[in-house]
């Protein structure tokens, strides 16, 4: 896994240091959502986790890295641009 990057995002109601820290992450993910790339080529080329060595954490890791994505775009984006 690339330094930096959790298996399970933090998950909170406002940005956290972690969000912040990892919007290219965000970007990346939804760009290859919408791009339907598997999750198997997420998890090696966005998270660097081998999804052949580790499946069930490469799927979970993508999963929790998709829906604070999702969450970000639908919502949390408001808190970026609160004065």
């Amino acid at each position: 896994m690339k330094p930096g990057i959790m298996e399970e995002v933090p998950w909170s109601d406002a940005i956290t240091v972690y969000d912040k820290e990892n919007f290219t992450i965000y970007m990346q993910i939804l760009d290859a959502c919408a791009d339907n790339a598997p999750i198997e080529e997420m998890a090696e080329l966005i998270l660097g986790i081998d999804p052949a060595l580790e499946p069930v954490r490469a799927r979970n890791a993508v999963r929790s890295h998709i829906d604070r994505a999702n969450w970000m775009v639908t919502t949390g984006y408001k808190e970026l641009f609160a004065s």
